[in-house]
């Protein structure tokens, strides 16, 4: 099995797509782009130049993942997510032309394998989220997360533990055995 790309969709050059993947309507894959085995990008969704998905991840529709954006395994990003990538975002330079491509800089931000974004979700540039940690719906994320986290709001705060399954954690998860200690919650 290749790749799937829906007629619809654009996919620039030297974009690298993994086995399995299905790029949907109207989804717009920049240059250089890396998106691994069996990753699912939803309709009307923008991934620009040089950001990078691992395998099984799934982004849902009218998503927006820009530039310095790196996406770990497995990690399921909710409908109408915004990732940003600008710190001081400015149209015009003080004296008032237009700025140039190369005028600004780029915060990184990365999303750790298993990780969870809840719809509506925007994820401010230079934070790290950690693995299997789980973003609210609607949420506005400002820090780094850390691994297992539950954070939510606007700005998100923790909000407890999650394991690997997505349940929250008091104790231990029956089903997949995580731990608050395993989360680093003591």
């Amino acid at each position: 099995m290749a790749f799937k790309i829906h007629p619809t969709a654009i996919v620039d050059s030297n974009v690298r797509i993994g086995e399995g993947t299905s790029i949907w309507h109207h989804v717009h894959v920049r240059e250089n782009a890396s998106l691994g085995k069996n990753c699912v990008v939803g309709k009307n969704s923008y991934i620009d130049h040089q950001v990078s998905l691992g395998n099984n991840v799934k982004i849902q529709n009218n998503c927006s993942v820009y530039h310095g954006v790196t996406i770990h395994d497995g990690v399921f990003v909710g409908p109408h997510v915004c990732f940003t990538n600008d710190k001081v975002p400015r149209a015009v330079n003080p004296d008032g032309t237009l700025k140039s491509a190369q005028a600004w800089e780029v915060s990184k931000t990365t999303v750790g394998m298993g990780a969870s974004i809840g719809a509506h979700s925007v994820i401010l540039p230079g934070v790290s989220i950690g693995s299997w940690a789980m973003i609210g719906a609607g949420s506005v994320v400002t820090k780094n997360v850390p691994d297992y986290a539950l954070v939510f709001g606007s700005p998100a705060k923790l909000a407890g533990y999650v394991c690997k399954c997505g349940r929250k954690l008091v104790d231990r998860c029956v089903d997949c055995g995580v731990s608050l200690r395993d989360a680093g919650a003591t």
